[in-house]
């Protein structure tokens, strides 16, 4: 509501005749209701941004005592990738000392043309070999092993990869043999 005040200016007796001066003043309680209003109605309908995240599946908590059996997989379906520093990834097939056909340790980049190109090959024959072996649901098996040297960024970029390929299975595992570590610093 806009009030004018006219009192006040000059008069009295005698003198010049002075002009009566106006003092506007303007009530904006109405105007910050309506701010304080509409605020409240745009944090209450707009919606706020969620997080990405991403599902994985951890171990139930295993007591001490309880006997650890030993899981036998069939070598030509385990696919191991190492993580190193400055994003060298290197994966290897069945078992680095012996490794299976096409397995031997090789370097990749991350990508379409990289190791998604590597996964996909893999893949598809692992499930021709576990169709021949009369075991068509047995699918590749990835184990995943980043370094002390490697970041986060890249751990989050192969388990992206496993996601866009549809590895079923796949673990994430923080221990190096000596084999192993000499690989990813480049020795033989």
């Amino acid at each position: 509501m806009a009030e004018l005040n006219t009192d006040g200016g000059g008069g009295g007796k005698g003198g010049k005749v002075r002009s009566k001066k106006q003092n506007s003043k303007v009530d904006l309680t109405a105007m910050v209701d309506l701010a304080f209003l509409l605020i409240t109605f745009f944090m209450l309908t707009t919606t706020l941004s969620k997080p990405q995240s991403m599902d994985l599946t951890l171990p139930d908590k295993e007591k001490d005592d309880a006997p650890k059996a030993d899981v036998k997989v069939d070598e030509n379906r385990t696919m191991t990738v190492l993580l190193g520093e400055n994003g060298k990834l290197v994966r290897y097939v069945g078992i680095l000392a012996t490794p299976v056909v096409g397995g031997a340790p090789k370097d990749f980049a991350y990508g379409k043309e990289g190791i998604r190109k590597e996964l996909i090959t893999r893949g598809q024959l692992v499930k021709n070999y576990s169709t021949a072996k009369g075991k068509p649901k047995d699918g590749m098996i990835v184990i995943i092993k980043p370094s002390k040297k490697s970041t986060y960024r890249n751990l989050v970029d192969i388990l992206d990869e496993m996601a866009i390929v549809g590895v079923g299975t796949y673990a994430i595992v923080n221990e190096f043999s000596p084999e192993e570590q000499k690989l990813l610093e480049g020795k033989k």
